[in-house]
């Protein structure tokens, strides 16, 4: 008597999914992705500015604001909507949301449809097989294949195309942080230089001043022409400094413009227009290196850059073991189109097939070996750019707290420089001192409000610069907002 089988046939096949499944689920080659857990400092080796505000990652979402200036205010929104290096990585990123659905596609059955009309003829001269002249053919079918993913090669590759796509957007955030910076820093610069025009002018009309006074002493007999001479060697030289600075408020108006999105020329007349150079917050958020770790888009991008490379150490081991796939042939084939879909036209076939790698002269393990070592490279690269962010923060804090220091020497001395002006000035005219330190006297005393300018700028700088190290700007920039869904009539 013939023994019944365990399992019933039908009941195996329905399991055969499942089983497949969770072999699928238990072979997947390739090293498992960890982040890296690098040892970085608690805190930061400079001093923090007087005011810190721990409080750090609300303030740094729109760090902007602080300066109190609503022309850069807007200059920001203009440079987030229409900047040109933000709209070549948005398609970036949608090149690889793209590439993520190509590696995601292979999870499903890849299936063909086809139809011909054939006219054929065969020998009808040979004795064997028999040839039966012209006939004609119509074919109707459809290939199917589903590739089985046992190894996990399929899952490594979505892996590493999901890896793709969060360094995609970190990129994009990491060009807007970069931009944020270079828009601000090119704002406060053109704020500066008319500042420093403006000096320029006071000075140029003080030194036409002293001309017209030493022009006075000449004629009434209490001057030398030697002290006509120095005034006005003293008037030309300070009329040769505006050119510059008319020149830079221009070409940084330029850049600005480009950075909008715009031609060189757009701002150009607005921005022309003399506004103050911004002061700096009273309050300036420093985050500490384990928030820094989270803040820095080029840091979190370098990190999914490790994770993809990882991921691709097992697409490449994948091919070391055997590809199972389900093929499925539906394709009737019929004399006339009548008979076409008769159940005796049809031909069909369905079964598994396997295919493994037997020899090919060490391609699959260079490959493996390649993957291995650009994940190692992506490990090093990380850690080089957590290394790199905090040197950033380190000397922006240095850079403020010396530049601090700096200004507040440079405050000093202007106004000690513009009491020896008019102390100066005020003798020459009495007669009591040569027109040599009135000459020495103002020009000391406008380089030294030039210079407390220039220092001005660099604090802003230096702030601006501690921003962009901390990477603030992008956590409250929507780059892909919903769309607007219009209500129903």
């Amino acid at each position: 008597m013939r023994r019944r089988p365990l399992i019933h046939r039908p009941l195996l096949h329905r399991l055969c999914p499942f089983v497949l499944a969770g072999l699928a689920a238990a072979c997947t080659v390739g090293p498992d992705y960890k982040p890296d857990e690098m040892a970085v400092p608690a805190d930061w080796t400079e001093a923090k500015p007087p005011g810190t505000d721990q409080v750090a990652l609300e303030r740094l979402r729109n760090w902007w604001a602080s300066f109190n200036d609503p022309v850069l205010n807007r200059l920001v929104e203009q440079v987030i909507a229409g900047n040109e290096d933000l709209k070549i990585a948005r398609q970036r990123l949608i090149e690889a949301r793209a590439a993520r659905a190509i590696a995601g596609s292979v999870d499903y059955p890849q299936v063909q449809a086809k139809a011909a009309r054939l006219q054929s003829n065969s020998s009808t001269t040979v004795d064997y097989p028999p040839g039966i002249g012209q006939y004609r053919t119509w074919e109707l079918g459809f290939d199917a294949s589903w590739e089985i993913d046992i190894f996990g090669g399929t899952r490594r590759a979505k892996e590493a195309a999901d890896a793709d796509i969060g360094a995609a957007i970190e990129d994009r955030r990491a060009i807007l942080v970069s931009l944020l910076g270079e828009l601000a820093g090119d704002y406060a610069s053109l704020r500066a230089s008319q500042l420093r025009l403006d000096i320029a002018n006071r000075n140029i009309e003080a030194s036409r001043k002293a001309f017209d006074l030493t022009q006075q002493e000449f004629q009434r007999g209490l001057g030398t022409d030697l002290e006509v001479a120095q005034a006005r060697a003293q008037w030309d030289n300070v009329r040769a400094a505006p050119p510059a600075l008319r020149a830079s408020i221009a070409r940084l108006a330029h850049a600005i413009a480009l950075l909008l999105g715009g031609f060189p020329g757009d701002l150009e007349k607005e921005l022309s227009k003399p506004a103050p150079l911004m002061a700096v917050p009273a309050t300036l958020p420093v985050a500490l290196p384990s928030e820094t770790l989270v803040n820095r888009p080029d840091i979190r991008r370098a990190e999914r850059r490790y994770a993809a490379a990882t991921a691709r150490i097992g697409v490449a081991t994948a091919d070391l073991f055997p590809h199972f796939s389900i093929p499925l042939m539906l394709e009737p084939t019929s004399g006339t189109i009548g008979s076409l879909f008769l159940a005796k036209s049809l031909d069909w076939s369905v079964g598994l097939a396997a295919g493994t790698l037997i020899y090919d002269g060490g391609k699959t393990d260079a490959r493996i070996e390649s993957a291995k070592a650009a994940a190692e490279a992506s490990r090093i690269g990380y850690e080089e750019t957590v290394r790199g962010a905090f040197r950033d923060v380190e000397d922006a804090l240095v850079n403020f707290q010396t530049e601090t220091e700096r200004n507040g020497t440079l405050k000093e001395a202007a106004a000690d420089s513009d009491l020896a002006q008019d102390r100066a000035t005020k003798l020459y005219s009495a007669g009591l001192t040569d027109f040599l330190k009135v000459l020495d006297s103002e020009r000391a005393a406008f380089a030294a409000e030039d210079l407390e300018a220039q220092s001005r700028l660099a604090l802003v700088q230096d702030v601006i610069a501690l921003y962009k190290a901390l990477g603030g700007g992008w956590q409250g920039v929507d780059f892909d907002p919903p769309p607007v869904v219009a209500a129903a009539p």
